[in-house]
């Protein structure tokens, strides 16, 4: 019992330790990367190639006093950041990352992220009605708004993938597209007809993580030339921290799904040497193009990002899961 517990508590750590690893650097790559694109320099004085910059951003915000607005509900003002960080830290728990790196193996582990991810946009909520600011309630329905409309298609996709490997265990899902590339559930097989709808599903996926983590172009809960700085606006010190760190700790768990849900998770190329840098490389190639996306597409108006969802995903998706059912019947 006490092994466990001790297992569970040393899991935990380490998945914090990892995402405010990501977030720090994962936002030094952003810049980078936006700079990149706008051709400036970015952050390049505070250590070789400004790799010193996040630290000391953290430094800077552990530094400063929460400021609780007057009038504000300090409970939930206090518990929105704390409620916004935990689903996250809770999710990298159940993700293998290899066949030997996964803190608990749940055979419902599929079941257990979209739970926890379901927490997020409650603190959302809680965050925009705590504050007693306009704005930020505001952006926090739309934030929620939002969450709902994409869990849906995301949901339903999940689905599809969770239907044709027979179980709801991320490792099971890994091992049934062991071997070579064209076994990944993005590429359809001959002789699988089931399998032919996967690159569909593969971009509704994709679409509704980047919108679930509130990334441009559907980053309208934050959309600051609207809406100051969306549901966080009154926040400031470690609460604007958590919020941020929470942020990147999502995209990184959008992308481990994405990874074992349709690139095969830890499992190489060819077919050789699978193992976790090979679940790495994936992970860190498709956060790149969640980099590429924000600062290359503007962003969109609350009504188109709510008829992509309301009238094109959600049929799609639900389409690619009768004719999923139909031909896994057939076949």
């Amino acid at each position: 019992m006490r092994l466990t517990l001790f297992n569970v508590v040393a899991a935990v750590i380490i998945a914090i330790a990892f995402a405010a690893v990501n977030a720090a650097y994962l936002v030094w790559a952003e810049r980078r990367g936006a700079a990149r694109i706008q051709r400036r320099p970015g952050p390049n004085i505070n250590g070789p190639f400004g790799l010193l910059q996040p630290p000391l951003d953290g430094i800077k915000l552990m530094a400063k006093q929460l400021t609780i607005p007057g009038g504000a509900d300090k409970v939930l003002f206090i518990a929105a950041p704390v409620l916004a960080m935990f689903p996250a830290i809770m999710s990298f728990v159940t993700i293998p990352f290899s066949e030997n790196i996964v803190a608990k193996n749940m055979n419902v582990g599929v079941l257990m992220i979209f739970a926890f991810a379901a927490l997020g946009s409650t603190s959302l909520l809680f965050a925009g009605w705590s504050s007693r600011n306009k704005y930020a309630m505001m952006a926090s329905i739309r934030a929620v708004s939002q969450t709902v409309a994409y869990e849906i298609p995301m949901l339903i996709t999940t689905i599809t993938v969770v239907m044709i490997a027979g179980s709801m265990d991320l490792m099971e899902i890994v091992h049934q597209q062991s071997g070579s590339f064209l076994h990944w559930n993005i590429f359809p097989l001959l002789g699988k007809s089931h399998n032919i709808l996967m690159p569909l599903s593969f971009l509704i996926f994709f679409t509704c993580t980047l919108a679930e983590t509130n990334r441009s172009p559907f980053d309208l809960g934050e959309a600051e030339s609207e809406l100051v700085a969306g549901f966080h606006t009154e926040y400031g010190s470690m609460g604007f921290g958590l919020f941020f760190m929470a942020e990147y700790a999502n995209i990184v768990i959008g992308s481990c799904m994405t990874t074992i849900l349709f690139l095969g998770g830890w499992g190489c190329p060819f077919g050789l040497f699978p193992g976790v840098w090979w679940f790495i490389l994936k992970l860190y190639l498709l956060i790149a193009t969640f980099i590429w996306i924000r600062w290359t597409f503007p962003r969109t108006t609350i009504y188109g990002l709510l008829n992509l969802s309301w009238k094109i995903l959600i049929p799609l998706s639900l389409f690619n899961l009768l004719l999923t059912a139909g031909l896994l019947k057939v076949f």
